[in-house]
This record gives C-alpha cells, sequence and structure tokens, in this order.
C-alpha cells in the first residue's frame, strides 16, 4: 500500500469515487454533493485558504484499488490558540483494516509536523465547524447534510491509532408536529409584550442588509468561546451562495429591537439531503434537472438548524423562544415538515444544552471531535 498526494484529476475522482465502495450497502448513506466537497480544497471558492493551507492524498493497494483517503488542514488563525500547535485532518474514509488507517494518518501527521504542528484535531473541516465536523459515534440514523457520517467501526480506527476525545458534539432533535412547550409559549408572549422586540425573516431582496445582521450578532454573540474568530464578510457571501438554491427565507429568522438593533437569529434549512438522493453527488446537466424536479416536487419533511446567537447583552431574556415561535408559527400550518434537528453543541456549553432542553428537543445523535498528539 502507498498514499498518493492528489494532484491531478485521476487522483481526484478515486477521492471522490472511494465513498460509493465504502457505503456501497449503507441504505442510509447519502452521497453529498461532490462540488462542495471540491470547493474546500479550491483556492478560488474556500477563503480558509487567505490564511491557511491544505493537502490531501488516497491510499492504494498494488493493483491501483483505492483503500482509503485523508486531508490535512492548518488554520493559521487557530493553529497557535492551543497548548501545543495543532493542525487537522478530515474527509477520512477507509476500509476496514486499522494498517490502512494508520498509514493514512501518519501521511497527514507527517505533513502538518513539516508545518510545524505537533497535533491534529480531526475529524474536522477546512473551513467553519457547521458542516463536515466530527466522527459520528452513536446516532447512526439517516443524517442531514454536511454532518459527517461513517461506519460505525471507524470509532475504533480513530481511537486505535491514539486519538483522544477532545469534546462530544450533542445534536438534539424536536418533533415539529408535537410542537413547543407550552413554556416556551408563554415566554414568548411575555417577552413581545414586554420589550417590543421585532422579529423578520431573511428579505431576499435585501440580503447585503441581512448579511450585515448576521455577522454584527455571530461575532458578539460567539466571542467568548475557546477558538473564536470573527466571520468575515468573504465568508458569509460563501455561505450565501451555497445555501440559496436550498433555503427557505421563512425559515430564517432575526430578532430586533424597537430602535432598530440586530440582537438575535436563528438559520434553519430544508435538509439538502432529500433533494438529492439518487443524485450520486453529480450536479451534471442530468443531476441538475433531477434536482430542479425534485425542488418541484418533493416535500421536505426534515429541516436543521444550522447556526444561532444571541448578543451576550441580549442573553437570558426570552428571545430564543420568541425566535423558535416565529418558526412554528410558519411549519405548523403547512403540515409537512416533521423534525428539526438542532445544530450541534459541545458537551462543554452547558447554556446551550439547557436551552435545547428547554424547547423540547431530545438527543438524537453523538459526534466526537478527537485529538491527537505527537
Amino acid at each position: 500500500m502507498r498514499t498518493i498526494e492528489v494532484s491531478d484529476q485521476h487522483a481526484k475522482r478515486q477521492f471522490l469515487d472511494l465513498p460509493f465502495s465504502i457505503y456501497r450497502d449503507d441504505p442510509q448513506w447519502i452521497c453529498p454533493l461532490l462540488n462542495d466537497i471540491e470547493s474546500v480544497f479550491d483556492p478560488q471558492k474556500n477563503n480558509f485558504f487567505s490564511f491557511g493551507r491544505c493537502t490531501r492524498w488516497i491510499l492504494v493497494d498494488e493493483q491501483n484499488n483505492t483503500l482509503g483517503r485523508i486531508a490535512a488542514f492548518i488554520n493559521d488563525k487557530k493553529a497557535y490558540n492551543e497548548i501545543q500547535p495543532t493542525g487537522g485532518c478530515g474527509f477520512f474514509e477507509c476500509i476496514n483494516d486499522q494498517h490502512a488507517a494508520n498509514m493514512l494518518f501518519d501521511q497527514a501527521k507527517s505533513w502538518l509536523i513539516d508545518h510545524g504542528m505537533q497535533a491534529m484535531n480531526g475529524p474536522i473541516n477546512f473551513g467553519e465547524n457547521d458542516m463536515w465536523w466530527g466522527l459520528l459515534v452513536d446516532g447512526f440514523s439517516k443524517p442531514f447534510y454536511g454532518m459527517n457520517y461513517n461506519p460505525p467501526y471507524y470509532k475504533s480506527l480513530f481511537e486505535s491509532y491514539g486519538f483522544k476525545e477532545k469534546y462530544a458534539q450533542i445534536s438534539n432533535k424536536i418533533d415539529v408536529k408535537k410542537g413547543l412547550p407550552e413554556k416556551v409559549i408563554k415566554i414568548s408572549n411575555w417577552v413581545v409584550k414586554r420589550n417590543g422586540y421585532v422579529f423578520r425573516h431573511l428579505d431576499t431582496s435585501n440580503v447585503s442588509k441581512y448579511a450585515r445582521d448576521f455577522k454584527e450578532i455571530y461575532n458578539d454573540a460567539w466571542k467568548d468561546f475557546e477558538n473564536f474568530t470573527e466571520v468575515t464578510d468573504a465568508t458569509i457571501e460563501e455561505t450565501i451562495n451555497k445555501i440559496k438554491p436550498v433555503m427557505d427565507p421563512k425559515l430564517i429568522w432575526f430578532a430586533y429591537t424597537p430602535a432598530n438593533e440586530p440582537v438575535a437569529f436563528v438559520m434553519i434549512l430544508p435538509d439538502t439531503n432529500e433533494l438529492i438522493k439518487g443524485l450520486k453527488g453529480r450536479l451534471n446537466l442530468i443531476g441538475k434537472l433531477k434536482f430542479i424536479w425534485n425542488k418541484l416536487t418533493v416535500k421536505h419533511t426534515r429541516m436543521r438548524a444550522v447556526i444561532m446567537g444571541t448578543k451576550e447583552k441580549f442573553r437570558n431574556q426570552g428571545l430564543e423562544s420568541c425566535l423558535f415561535m416565529k418558526l412554528q408559527e410558519y411549519t405548523l400550518p403547512l403540515n409537512q415538515y416533521e423534525e428539526l434537528e438542532l445544530s450541534w453543541v459541545g458537551d462543554f456549553n452547558a447554556k446551550m444544552l439547557a436551552l435545547h432542553e428547554a424547547v423540547g428537543a431530545r438527543y438524537s445523535k453523538k459526534h466526537s471531535t478527537y485529538l491527537c498528539k505527537f
């Protein structure tokens, strides 16, 4: 066996095609859009290249059959915030063979050491942590788009190599048709009457205004979390362009003070996997036609809260309850949505986990972000 750096079209195709053999007999797996995967490795489409670098490899046998793949990344904004300089690895796929997995991990480790790193997180993304982040270790149910899905044996491959869990990522879900708890409804009504907050869903005719509001809220809401880096205009633009084909503006809500200061938001998207099942990840001409047809005919039953945030000085005022009420007022009359998965929460974030519980969410699945020290 040997590793090959992905530097030509043939190796790129092997990198992208490998999951089809790994998940051949798994009915739960849906191939993500290959263009989305490739955009991670394209400096023209991924602004993380402006403050970092990445590369990737495949593992092949003597007959050039692809057995595994891995990518390695360094985010200069975060690498040196740790006790030891820390890079990352991700997009790992491998046959059930520890030796093969070790060769892939060794390759990523060697590259990171050559670039001054002393540890690696994994599996992570060379991008924001709302996509392709963490190893699925519990709750092997139908995945939402952008959430890592993998065979159960990957856990053993990581841990046997020496990866230790850094933190657990908990995903909870809400039974949409059951509705929100009565307590949430009462809090929402009280907050609106007492403080006069105004709530607006995304207006696609004025996206730039809501992008500015998103940036202002996000950078205040998340500034105290470990390894926080401010979201940039480029990242917001990139995100909006990615979600345009699937977003429903009435699932993206903002809260404002009576003086029109943006103070909180929640971004929820219909599950893209319901539209791309059967496309095999390809948006060629036939794939695009199928996607358009699915968008016209498929009724979404699942949605996912990608991210939410509330400015620090406006926390503990019940704004989150109000935002969820606005969502319920829109979705319940549609009578089509059944499940809302909330964005994953680190096990260290007790306040957000408590919020999930307060709005009636129940445990769905667990991913793990691992750390391997060299």
